[in-house]
């Protein structure tokens, strides 16, 4: 199996967010639980072009689906530890 193209902090640079551990970790606690019928991109605290970015990435399989599937996880079970 292939490493991931792209990590976490990089996704989140990518999406114009704070990209450190603490960062990371206070966001998936401010935002989760994700509901189990929403969306990843159609969550409430994406800007559009956020959501576009995550929308397009998971339908392409592009090289970012793999760590925004990762984040979608993260999201979905909220703070661990």
């Amino acid at each position: 199996m292939e490493n991931p193209t792209h990590s976490l902090p990089a996704l989140f640079k990518q999406l114009g967010l704070a990209s450190d551990a603490l960062s990371i970790d206070q966001f998936i606690a401010s935002h989760s639980p994700l509901k189990p019928e929403l969306h990843l991109a159609d969550a409430f605290f994406w800007t559009t072009s956020q959501a576009d970015f995550l929308r397009g990435e998971i339908l392409e399989d592009a090289d970012w689906a793999e760590v925004v599937d990762q984040l979608d996880v993260m999201l979905r079970k909220g703070r661990v530890g």
